[in-house]
């Protein structure tokens, strides 16, 4: 996981917006379908911790101002 620690979440997404359209093409061997979703899955979680913090940061300036 520490590859994607290094990505912002728009390069976070596409990434994981362009996994997802290789599976639904139905063209992948299993075996690199197996390894797409668990890349996919990595990537999901790392995109929603980013919304997070941000959501966080955004609750915390509005308390703050």
């Amino acid at each position: 996981m520490t590859e994607e620690k290094q990505l912002t979440f728009e390069e976070a997404y596409k990434q994981l917006t362009e996994l997802v359209k290789k599976m639904e093409s139905g063209e992948l061997p299993l075996a690199d379908s197996v390894a797409a979703y668990e890349q996919g899955i990595k990537l999901k979680a790392y995109c929603e911790q980013l919304l997070k913090e941000a959501e966080l940061k955004i609750e915390t300036l509005k308390v703050s101002a």
